[in-house]
């Protein structure tokens, strides 16, 4: 293998398969991860990547990724997601059980797991994407929002406990992006993930992709640390100037 390897988790759709065609146009050799293997295929096999199954929430399954990956240059943190938008007074405790182990957890464990390889590469990159809610609150979000804040935190502890290392940490913040983010967190319901987005132009996953593709390809001196990205007419979580 003579080009750098990325690996790119949540990779079968959305910011993460824009993020897995972005870097390997960059040269980068990409190891998509996801649950939805049939898809991680067919974009592996679109961009001369490497599909492998991953859950995140699964210390086996991300014990055999990290296996399966001897070397890495880069890692982008990507799986995670939300689950319904419920008061805390009626907080749905499997679904911020799921929020924590797939955003906080799962980053964790994929991290640990491939940070041995990322500092011999000599030049590692770490990437976390979270979201605005990791530093907003906003009503009806806690489940979210507190396990993005987890995720931040947890990420920017890496940029103290790496220092002197040859690992950059970067994490990408975005804030309206149109993905399958809110038909996964309203249960399937496209109508009620359409009306979102609706009278306003969000983000794409193109748009974070090339972000991540910045950030990743500076000089090795140059960490940009934070990353906030939003539509023009978004100004917070909950201010959007809709047409």
């Amino acid at each position: 293998m003579t080009r750098p390897i990325a690996v790119v988790t949540g990779a079968s759709a959305g910011i993460g398969e824009a993020t897995a065609r972005r870097l390997a146009a960059e040269g980068f050799h990409v190891v998509l991860g996801a649950r939805r293997l049939d898809r991680l295929h067919t974009i592996a096999d679109d961009i001369g990547g490497t599909a492998l199954e991953l859950d995140v929430t699964s210390p086996e399954s991300v014990a055999a990724l990290v296996a399966a990956v001897p070397e890495a240059r880069v890692l982008v943190n990507n799986a995670g997601g939300a689950r319904g938008l419920d008061p805390v007074a009626t907080a749905d405790e499997d679904d911020w059980r799921w929020m924590w182990e797939a955003n906080v957890l799962g980053t964790l464990r994929v991290t640990k797991g491939l940070l041995p390889a990322l500092l011999a590469s000599g030049d590692g990159h770490i990437v976390t994407v979270t979201s605005v809610a990791a530093y907003e609150a906003y009503d009806n979000g806690a489940g979210y929002t507190s396990a993005k804040h987890a995720q931040s935190a947890l990420h920017r502890t890496l940029r103290g406990e790496l220092l002197g290392r040859p690992v950059r940490v970067t994490e990408v913040l975005p804030g309206m992006v149109e993905t399958d983010f809110s038909v996964n967190r309203f249960g399937g319901d496209a109508d009620r993930a359409a009306a979102v987005y609706a009278g306003m132009t969000p983000l794409t996953a193109d748009d974070v992709a090339d972000v991540i593709a910045f950030a990743v390809t500076r000089p090795s001196h140059v960490n940009l640390d934070q990353i906030v990205l939003k539509p023009r007419a978004q100004a917070s979580a909950t201010r959007v100037h809709r047409d």
